[in-house]
């Protein structure tokens, strides 16, 4: 019998899979060079929502994605099929933040609406840019006034630090999750969202516990890679990540470290990786992502498994010798002029709003 994957309750009668397939690799712009085969890529998420992993991941500035995730709802609709649940994003322009207002957020969130093709979105994470730009509160308000008219199930955030988001929790937002980067090279939930976490309720979501593929067999032995030559700007966000924590040997003696558990478990590199994430007590769900399907059979493995004690213990000690990326959740993507921000992109929403 095949084991099927766990469950979250994130709300009354409404629960994710604890494994999301993300689809940020689909969206325009993300590979720097290999074109997409979206065929594929469908028959990869038809393959995972028939096996149980039946939450998606998408946001308003994944160019593409929404509408992707749309003809499989419709094509899976019209056959009668389950549905998946699907977790998009509100991720206004930063040069938009000081002029948001109610016909904003409506207009963003109608077009979500539209493009999936359905009359509620299960779950909306909204980011906010710039922590100096008034209006976040305000903003997260219209969110709520949207899910007070039936337009949005859950209200969630994705990369806040923990400052802000006890800003928003103490405002009375209702906040379910946070999205965030979380893995065992980028452990900065644990110096304050975590702990926030424990005391408000929120759970986290996480991204990146594979490192964009840098936590896979592929890279082991292999030298560190030329950051201008690399295929995709997950590779390019990942070395930096490798650059400013454990450093290329040590996250090469970390990758032979999980090549040995490999070994004893029959579990890759990039499963370990994930259910070390997933082992942690306020992490309600990963998101992995799901370009083609010769990524299901390795998410698949994760159905019914968790990581040993002894191995989530040795996995602590190593890392934990190793400094943190400075600052709090995506605090040093935020800073101007800093190598992490250099490669945001964070005005992409005029390809949506087609202001």
């Amino acid at each position: 019998m095949t084991a099927t994957i766990a469950r979250y309750s994130l709300l009354p009668g409404y629960s994710c899979a604890r494994v999301i397939n993300g689809g940020w690799q689909l969206a325009t712009g993300h590979a720097l060079e290999k074109a997409l085969d979206y065929s594929d890529a469908e028959n990869a998420f038809e393959t995972l929502l028939d096996h149980g992993f039946d939450t998606f991941d998408c946001a308003d500035i994944y160019t593409g994605v929404e509408e992707f995730y749309g003809r499989i709802l419709r094509s899976r609709r019209a056959a009668g099929l389950s549905l998946p649940k699907i977790h998009t994003k509100f991720v206004p322009d930063l040069k938009d933040l000081a002029h948001i207002d109610r016909a904003y957020v409506e207009r963003i969130i109608t077009r979500s609406l539209s493009r999936l093709g359905v009359e509620r979105l299960d779950m909306v994470q909204f980011h906010w840019w710039d922590y100096e730009v008034p209006g976040m509160i305000d903003t997260a308000g219209y969110l709520v006034e949207l899910q007070e008219k039936g337009l949005i199930r859950a209200i969630s955030t994705t990369n806040f630090n923990a400052e802000n988001l006890r800003k928003l929790v103490d405002a009375g937002i209702p906040v379910v999750t946070n999205q965030c980067q979380y893995s065992l090279l980028d452990r900065r939930p644990e110096k304050a969202l975590v702990p926030l976490c424990r005391e408000t309720g929120v759970k986290l979501i996480c991204y990146g516990t594979v490192a964009g593929g840098f936590l896979s067999e592929k890279w082991l032995g292999v030298p560190q890679p030329d950051i201008t030559k690399l295929e995709n700007r997950s590779l390019v966000k990942y070395l930096l990540v490798i650059e400013d924590t454990l450093g290329w040997e040590g996250y090469q003696e970390l990758l032979r470290i999980l090549s040995r558990m490999k070994e004893e478990t029959g579990l890759s590199i990039a499963a370990l990786a994930t259910l070390y994430i997933l082992g942690e007590p306020q992490v309600a769900a990963a998101v992995v992502g799901t370009r083609s399907s010769r990524h299901v059979a390795d998410t698949l493995t994760l159905a019914g498994r968790e990581l040993s004690e002894d191995a989530r213990r040795e996995l602590d000690e190593f890392v934990r010798k190793f400094p943190q990326i400075a600052g709090d959740c995506f605090d040093a993507e935020r800073e101007p002029g800093g190598k992490h921000r250099n490669i945001m992109r964070m005005n992409l929403m005029e390809s949506v709003t087609g202001k």
